[in-house]
């Protein structure tokens, strides 16, 4: 079968949950996790630091190698909070906690995989940051949260 697109809604995230390594708990999106989604908005972004190795054999051209890639992923959607019980999205509320840690403790994996894959891409080892969270008189409030790898991506097989 030929390539073709897919639906953002359809791709999966996932937050290991520091105080459980090795579990995992679905950011809702609008076929992972449990109950109404909140992640409407995913973007994946790449940056790397190139040194010049221009020489004078270069002849005017210049020249360049990349030397060091990293990666993010930003998500964003509608914050999701039990009305009865106070108690954010579980998801949420990992991610709003791990943002909070500092040092060593700040890194915990995340996972996150396409419609159809059957292997999650993995950061063992992601930072957390809270994004802008508010909304306007007839607005749902938002939230928004950017993971940053730090060091390789590995891959693991879905269950």
């Amino acid at each position: 079968m030929a390539a073709q697109k897919y639906n953002a809604r359809d791709c999966e995230f996932q937050i290991e949950d520091f105080l459980n390594p090795g579990t995992w708990v679905a950011f809702r999106t609008a076929s992972a996790g449990s109950g109404e989604g909140g992640i409407n908005t995913f973007s994946r972004s790449f940056e790397y630091e190139a040194t010049d190795v221009t020489t004078f054999g270069s002849a005017g051209r210049a020249e360049t190698q990349n030397m060091q890639e990293g990666m993010s992923l930003t998500l964003e959607g509608l914050r999701l909070k039990d009305p009865s019980t106070g108690a954010l999205d579980p998801a949420m509320a990992l991610a709003e906690a791990q943002a909070a840690r500092l040092g060593v403790d700040s890194q915990v994996g995340f996972r996150f995989a396409a419609p159809g894959d059957t292997t999650w891409e993995v950061w063992a080892d992601a930072t957390f940051q809270l994004g802008d969270q508010g909304g306007g008189n007839n607005d749902k409030v938002t939230w928004a949260c950017t993971v940053t790898r730090s060091g390789p991506s590995t891959t693991t097989a879905k269950p």
